[in-house]
């Protein structure tokens, strides 16, 4: 399980998870290696883009390096910002080295302190972002990714727009690259712990322009890294080659840089279950820290050896690495550590039959994960506990074990959004293969109805050879009594199949109707328009006001959203708050007056719930196929990725609205593949041009 921690570790912060930090210890002396390791950043980063004055740079310069220092020395990272914060000079940045000292105080542990500063922030003119990511920060280093994802989120809206989305060569004035990045950071963490990967991928790629816009080698090399993890979990192991290559290019020269380009390499060598060649690579990341001096860093290292040695069937060796690590775990006040080392440590022991002490750390483990949204994370560790109780034949546990995971994961499957054409390519969700498995039976039985059939025809011919006499009467009273049962079979048949086609709560055609109408109709070019409608904060609705009033909230969309389309247009639950509108002959002129006549019905009128009116709005992404000017064809998968491609710019851009697709400046295919891969940067660079539609204005609430 480590290896979800080590996947997301980083000594600064600046990776995917910063799980914690020291408590504050008597102030050590930090070691010349980690400040030397930290200038170096500064200086990494003094090369910043023209577009900032040299007092900004000279600025940012600092915060990195105080940033980088909190990690494994904050105490010494603390007395350095509340130095800065004295000075005249820093005055028109105060907000920014007050954001950097509190998320120092949270590396140190000091959680209460952290959220006193973002109470500071919330009362500043332009503080409230700030004081937003900083709280988002002190989730993530309570273990709790999703939730400071979305207050990331909420965040990143104020800050970004100043900032590129696409590459640049330089940052423009008021772009705060350096927040706007850890908004980014956490909110990757979250796509990733939501199993939302195509637009975890995305997220990073965007951080990733933003260091190198400024300039920031170590930040770039934390980025290349994760970006080198989505490849070879897609399968594309000479892309995650490539990037691990950039990286290593890019930390020379800066210990701790190359110290996590061997985690990186570790964690790939991991998931292609080379055990081998991750411990030589986590030994020799081991060897950089100690050279740096770097004990937090040391310490994850030491966890994740410790997962190592688990999986190679070495407990012991896990179980001393395990203790080593849990002391700087314990000190630094790191509950995502903490909950990762005691899993590795209840696993190893169970390897030594050693239950109760095992129990004990399991205890410890759901203690420290209560009010944890990471279901990925769990998951794993249910898995790998069962694994190895498994290993030592105690089977009961084993079978408790395996059926709490599976029950997780289906609900984690029953969560994830289809959020890539690769998604899109996984023909049913969770959901649907149960419902297929119950359908199987159900077809089982009626196969078996149809054999008792089959033995009754027999029965007639039996009859026949034995009562010549009464053949006629009995063959008559008998094929009639098959023609009824086969008659009752073909209609169950019927029913089954329309039962499956459709969705239980609103009762709209599924996602399994869709490929079925789209096997018949578009087998090899798609033609017509999609609409991908998304309801707005739908997450907030089931959190405030209960599942109850999601599932009113859904089936009331779904009737407004069927009484703006035209009679013929297919409307489709896609899964969980997303429909999708499939309008075969519609024209190009009136598809924007259908997308804004959705919008419209869905957001004029409060939607009436058990929990009281709510005002619901919703976003969609639209265009017309074949995509113009070029008219090139498309599968149909493609499409659907296109409008959901659209979908994801109208809630980026502030959600309640409608984003369609105009144009497309493709040639040909390959031409259209490249755009796809990077769709933000090509409507940036005007290469895909958009059309917006704003929804109703809403009324404003306290």
């Amino acid at each position: 399980m480590a290896r979800a921690a080590l996947m997301l570790a980083g000594g600064v912060g600046l990776s995917l998870n910063t799980d914690g930090a020291f408590a504050k210890p008597a102030a050590p002396a930090a070691t010349s290696a980690v400040v030397a390791a930290a200038a170096r950043a500064a200086s990494s980063a003094q090369g910043a883009p023209a577009a900032l004055t040299p007092a900004d740079r000279a600025l940012d310069a600092q915060l990195g390096q105080f940033d980088r220092l909190g990690f494994n020395e904050p105490v010494q990272a603390i007395q350095g910002l509340r130095a800065l914060l004295a000075e005249p000079d820093h005055a028109s940045r105060r907000m920014h080295i007050e954001y950097t000292l509190g998320r120092v105080e949270a590396d140190s542990g000091d959680m209460d302190e952290a959220r006193r500063i973002a109470a500071q922030l919330e009362t500043r003119p332009g503080g409230r972002a700030l004081a937003r990511l900083l709280l988002a920060e002190v989730q993530d280093r309570r273990g709790q990714p999703v939730k400071a994802g979305e207050l990331a989120q909420l965040a990143l809206d104020d800050l970004s727009p100043a900032c590129p989305t696409g590459t640049s060569a330089s940052l423009p004035p008021g772009c705060a690259w350096r927040p706007t990045y850890h908004a980014l950071r956490l909110i990757a963490r979250a796509q990733s712990a939501l199993a939302q990967h195509a637009f975890a991928e995305n997220t990073l790629r965007r951080s990733l322009a933003l260091a190198q816009a400024a300039q920031d080698h170590y930040v770039s090399v934390q980025v290349m890294g994760q970006l080198a993890l989505a490849s070879q979990t897609r399968d594309e192991p000479a892309i995650a080659q490539q990037w691990l290559a950039q990286a290593s290019q890019l930390a020379q020269g800066d210990v701790l840089a190359m110290e996590r380009t061997r985690v990186y390499e570790s964690m790939i060598a991991s998931r292609r279950g080379d055990h081998k060649a991750q411990q030589l690579a986590l030994e020799d990341a081991l060897r950089l820290a100690q050279q740096a001096g770097a004990r937090r860093e040391m310490a994850l290292l030491q966890n994740n050896l410790a997962d190592s040695y688990m999986h190679s069937d070495q407990p012991a060796q896990a179980v001393k690495m395990a203790r080593l690590a849990l002391p700087v775990a314990l000190a630094f006040d790191d509950h995502s550590m903490e909950r990762t080392l005691r899993h590795n440590l209840s696993v190893a022991l169970v390897l030594q039959r050693q239950f109760e002490p095992a129990r004990r750390e399991i205890a410890r483990v759901v203690e420290l994960a209560e009010g944890d949204n990471d279901q990925v994370r769990r998951s794993l560790q249910l898995r790998e506990l069962g694994e190895a109780y498994a290993k030592v034949g105690q089977w009961r546990e084993s079978l408790r074990l395996y059926h709490m995971e599976r029950a997780l994961s289906a609900e984690t499957a029953q969560r994830n959004r289809e959020s890539s054409l690769q998604q899109l390519r996984l023909k049913y969700d969770s959901e649907a293969k149960q419902r297929d498995l119950e359908l199987l039976r159900r077809d089982q039985a009626l196969k078996d109805q149809e054999l008792g059939n089959r033995r009754l025809a027999q029965y007639v011919g039996i009859g026949l050879a034995a009562l010549l006499g009464l053949s006629l009467i009995l063959m008559g009273v008998m094929l009639a009594r098959v023609r009824d049962a086969n008659r009752k079979l073909k209609a169950n048949q019927s029913l089954l199949r329309a039962q499956s086609e459709r969705d239980p709560l609103t009762d709209l055609a599924n996602r399994r109707h869709f490929l079925a109408v789209m096997d018949r109709h578009a087998k090899d070019m798609f033609t017509g328009a999609l609409l991908m409608i998304d309801i707005d904060h739908f997450k907030h609705v089931n959190d405030r006001h209960g599942h109850a009033a999601g599932d009113a909230v859904i089936v009331e969309v779904s009737r407004r959203i069927t009484q703006a389309v035209r009679q013929e247009d297919l409307v489709v639950r896609w899964g969980g708050e997303e429909f999708l509108v499939f309008a075969r002959n519609v024209a190009p002129d009136q598809l924007q007056l259908l997308a804004e006549r959705i919008l419209f019905t869905l957001g004029e009128q409060p939607v009436q719930t058990p929990a009281g009116a709510l005002q619901v709005t919703c976003s969609i992404g639209f265009a017309h196929f074949p995509l113009p000017p070029a008219q090139l064809a498309l599968h149909w998968e493609q499409a659907v990725n296109w409008a959901d491609m659209a979908l994801y710019t109208a809630k980026s851009q502030g959600r309640n609205r409608a984003r369609g697709i105009v144009t497309v400046a493709a040639g040909d295919a390959q031409t259209l593949i490249q755009i796809e891969a990077d769709f933000d940067a090509a409507c940036s660079s005007e290469r895909v041009q958009l059309q917006t539609i704003l929804g109703p204005v809403q009324p404003e609430t306290a």
